[in-house]
């Protein structure tokens, strides 16, 4: 059996009285594509070190294909792009890439790293002069110039805008087309909804939840609606809602509403007798920001099984 990518096993981290990673089981296989999501302080950049070898656990062993982190990083299998990372100011864009890939043993050309990363444009300037999505996505180049197999890639978006975030995902598709492992942390939970193939959420150090996009997001069931209705008629409506079948809560702002239901065409079959006169209604599934806050609003207890497990 080909080994995995990463393999952590019983992976704890403390500093002092503080447990940042608490007893983490995680296998990613070759070819995957990782979310890691999560609150502050939930352990994720602590994982991230500990799986490079940048940090030394408590307990547990942190492996990359089968073997020492720091190994594979100096065998050119592992790119990082670290909140961290620091560049020699002084030096360009392409010197910058150059130095790392005088480091590897079969580097990217230089070029091409940058194409990659979408700066082939800013070769020439200094790492001083670039903006902060422009930071990111030299760190970027760094982190793919050595050719990995595994990349790693924390917030790699912080600090871009609309437009730079998508065009950085578009040129991650590339990377990932050609079957390697990317696992990379964020707060902007729609680029894990669209990019992963698996989501693993953690909080307060656990992982609470493993899964693809679709089976995190079901952890939320029901759906909800959303309409108006006549002003005069808001009081009224306000008091036929509650006795509508399948509601779970209802929020109102005015001659607005908005109602959670379990069974979304009983409840809209009702609503619609019960308020004739709702319009511009508008019937949503729960989002991915619905089952992030659903699923690290409490901590989980020390003996807790993630929610969701995908099966290895």
């Amino acid at each position: 059996m080909t080994a995995p990518a990463i393999h952590l096993t019983g992976l704890s981290k403390n500093f002092g009285t503080v447990h940042a990673v608490v007893d983490v089981d995680l296998r990613i296989d070759r070819g995957e594509v990782v979310a890691l999501l999560g609150p502050n302080g939930a352990g994720k950049s602590t994982t991230i070190d500990l799986a490079l070898g940048l940090s030394h656990p408590t307990t547990g062993t942190a492996r990359l294909f089968d073997g020492d982190p720091r190994a594979a990083i100096v065998d050119g299998r592992v790119g990082a792009m670290l909140q961290g990372g620091a560049l020699l100011p002084d030096l360009t864009v392409a010197q910058t890439v150059a130095l790392v890939a005088s480091a590897h043993r079969a580097p990217l050309p230089v070029e091409e790293a940058l194409e990659r990363a979408g700066i082939r444009d800013l070769a020439g300037r200094r790492v001083s002069k670039l903006s902060g999505g422009q930071l990111q996505r030299a760190r970027f180049a760094v982190a793919v110039v050595s050719d990995p197999q595994l990349l790693i890639l924390d917030e790699p978006t912080a600090a871009m805008d609309v437009e730079s975030r998508r065009d950085f995902w578009l040129s991650m598709r590339q990377f990932t087309e050609e079957g390697r492992t990317v696992v990379f942390a964020t707060h902007y939970l729609d680029e894990a909804d669209s990019f992963a193939d698996r989501i693993v959420i953690m909080g307060a150090g656990r992982i609470v939840a493993d899964g693809t996009p679709s089976e995190v997001k079901s952890v939320v069931s029901g759906r909800t609606i959303r309409f108006e209705v006549d002003r005069d008629d808001a009081d009224a409506a306000a008091a036929a809602i509650p006795r509508l079948p399948g509601i779970r809560s209802l929020d109102r702002r005015s001659d607005r509403f908005s109602l959670r239901t379990d069974d979304s065409d009983r409840t809209l079959r009702a609503l619609l007798t019960a308020v004739p006169t709702a319009r511009d209604i508008e019937i949503s599934a729960h989002t991915m920001d619905d089952a992030f806050l659903a699923l690290t609003s409490t901590t989980p207890p020390s003996s807790a099984e993630p929610l969701l497990v995908k099966a290895v």
